[in-house]
């Protein structure tokens, strides 16, 4: 499997997404400059996190508009799979290819912590490794990952099961008004959704921190082994 992560100027995820990647494909993915206007051939790019362009305006509006940005659209058009994390979620939804949008945290702080995560759909290629129904830990660390949306774009996420991920209490539990579990108050406790073709997803949390047992566990690691299921060739 060929993969491309995207790198802005404040982007400091990427090395990580890059240890993530190569542990479960053998082989080292391309690093994309964010002033790149050609793709190499890929079968997966990612937006990693970070603070691109040190989220001036709002986060990841700038970084939408960044030349390779187009040639991500593009890869879009042409069914192409993109994976987003936290700052790469958020240049998602700037960039329209992703509904709603991430507002700050309800409580207005910073979070650096460890969540938990409801797998709402096994049915895409980045949780076919889970059930519907799993709970897994991820570490989560931003200040703008509070998921809002309008009613209508919320009843479609919801009504088509393009919901990816909920915030959940250890057990699985999954309340919207318990800030204990759904930590920044996303809307219905939204921690990452899919896109209508099922082939771009963005997640606030950071699968990409969890992935060999040196990290502390595993638990990240079965969304890139359901990528590369699904993607390899």
């Amino acid at each position: 499997m060929k993969t491309g992560i995207v790198v802005f100027p404040g982007t400091n995820r990427e090395r990580d997404m890059a240890i993530a990647l190569h542990g479960v494909t053998g082989r080292k993915p391309e690093m994309l400059w964010h002033r790149d206007t050609a793709l190499p051939d890929l079968d997966l790019i990612v937006l990693p996190g970070g603070f691109s362009y040190g989220d001036y305006l709002r986060c990841g509006a700038m970084a939408a508009h960044s030349p390779i940005m187009r040639e991500v659209k593009a890869f879009a058009e042409r069914g192409g799979h993109i994976l987003g994390v936290c700052n790469g979620f958020q240049i998602l939804t700037e960039a329209g290819l992703l509904p709603g949008a991430l507002l700050r945290n309800g409580g207005m702080r910073f979070l650096s912590q460890d969540c938990y995560l409801r797998v709402e759909t096994s049915e895409t290629p980045f949780t076919r490794h889970w059930k519907k129904g799993d709970v897994f830990r991820a570490p989560l660390a931003h200040g703008d990952g509070n998921y809002a949306c309008d009613a209508e774009t919320l009843a479609e996420l919801e009504g088509e099961g393009r919901v990816a991920f909920r915030y959940a209490s250890a057990g699985g539990v999954v309340d919207a008004s318990d800030r204990a579990s759904n930590l920044n108050g996303s809307v219905n406790a939204i921690a990452g959704v899919i896109s209508a073709n099922n082939r771009i997803c963005g997640m606030m949390p950071h699968p990409e921190d969890l992935v060999d047992p040196l990290m502390g566990g595993v638990d990240g690691k079965p969304l890139f082994d359901g990528l590369v299921e699904a993607l390899v060739r």
